[in-house]
């Protein structure tokens, strides 16, 4: 019976956990579109696009592993709650309408969502069954994914209602943060204890913390992750400028699909992941997401877009869950925060990254050529893949 028991997966601490992820990561799909439209109607150019959205990434990548020594010496959940509430609060700058505003709004966001995903992805660690990790994985990952359904679409449909506007969406994003702090004061009351003891860790100081980012048993984990999440931004925020001008409309649909299929994709293909190995599984995303940038290059109408958005989160679904179940396999568990701190790194600074490099490619050569080079990026994260299949079993 008690082994039975510890192989349980859906406990009232991972249910509790996925819900406060839900509304977290929620907010940030419905960010998503809106930030690119704001901005432009704002007068200014993609570049300036990219740098608003290269500012989340920026505070989120350079005192991530502060967070996550926080979050070993305190408390998970309490970092996660607090992370929550700054998501929330931040965005209430954006209300002011300059880029700047937007700029130093997005700056705290990532600061808040450094704290919501390293104090989670420790717990996940923390609660999750040692062989059903790349199942827990997917279903973690495919909840933070569910946003995307229907988030962005609700963005773009609230910006044009005749009594929507930019704040309308402002205010949701304020109010869905502050529902997912409400689970993690909820999840506190009923999160494990860890096994090590806080107060026997030694901290270094503050500013070596900041500046010491890798643990060095997940760098293979962190850079796959960031290889495969890179690319995203040009699929996530950039798209909806590309079907701008392709004179594409109900771009609101091609979100939905690619949320769905992210959605019921990754539990599935985070237990193929535990079946048929990690390095097996990242060759697949890899080439997924090559062929689905290759065919966004040449997409002419929605239906298009849809498709090849689909084999995209395919992909990003397939390494989503299998970096993550790698990270968990890795991590020591008197350093977890730590460790789990430093591969949720490379989320955020794929994304800034990302944005940036999108937001160039579109500014000097234009959509097309940008989604060619981003194929091309897809292709070194296999080459890297297929190159360490012997360290991934």
């Amino acid at each position: 019976m008690p082994a039975a028991k510890s192989q349980s997966l859906w406990t009232r601490t991972f249910a509790l956990l996925c819900c406060a992820q839900f509304f977290g990561s929620a907010q940030h799909a419905l960010l998503q579109p809106t930030f690119p439209l704001y901005i432009t109607s704002l007068g200014d150019t993609p570049f300036k696009v990219g740098l608003v959205l290269a500012c989340f990434a920026v505070t989120s990548v350079v005192f991530r592993p502060l967070i996550g020594g926080w979050a070993d010496s305190w408390s998970e959940t309490g970092v996660l709650i607090c992370g929550l509430l700054l998501l929330s609060a931040a965005v209430s700058l954006c209300f002011i309408p300059l880029a700047e505003a937007t700029m130093f709004a997005n700056a705290l966001r990532g600061l808040g969502w450094a704290a919501m995903s390293a104090a989670g992805y420790s717990l996940l660690a923390l609660s999750a069954p040692a062989a059903r990790r790349g199942e827990a994985s997917g279903y973690y990952s495919g909840v933070q994914a569910s946003g995307t359904i229907l988030f962005p679409a609700l963005a773009l449909w609230l910006i044009d209602a005749p009594f929507g506007d930019f704040r309308v969406v402002f205010a949701a994003a304020m109010a869905l943060a502050v529902l997912g702090a409400g689970a993690g004061i909820i999840l506190a009351r009923h999160a494990p204890k860890p096994a090590h003891d806080r107060h026997a860790l030694v901290s270094a100081p503050w500013w070596r913390e900041i500046l010491n980012v890798l643990d060095r048993e997940i760098i293979l984990a962190s850079a796959l992750s960031f290889a495969s999440h890179v690319t995203f931004p040009a699929v996530a925020s950039f798209l909806v400028l590309y079907a701008k001008e392709l004179g594409i409309g109900n771009i609101g649909w091609f979100y939905v699909a690619s949320g769905t299929t992210s959605l019921l994709a990754r539990p599935m293909l985070g237990r193929i992941s535990d079946r048929i190995g990690r390095g097996r599984a990242l060759i697949a995303c890899f080439v997924f997401q090559g062929v689905a940038l290759l065919a966004l290059a040449f997409a002419a109408n929605l239906l298009s877009l849809m498709i090849s958005g689909t084999l995209y989160m395919l992909g990003l679904a397939m390494a989503s869950a299998t970096t993550l179940a790698i990270a968990m396999e890795q991590a020591k568990p008197e350093r977890r925060g730590r460790a789990m701190a430093t591969f949720s790194v490379a989320l955020p600074l794929s994304n800034g990254v990302g944005a940036l490099f999108c937001g160039t490619l579109v500014q000097s050569v234009g959509y097309f050529w940008m989604y060619l080079v981003l194929a091309c990026v897809a292709g070194i994260g296999l080459m890297v893949s297929m190159a360490n299949r012997a360290h991934l079993k």
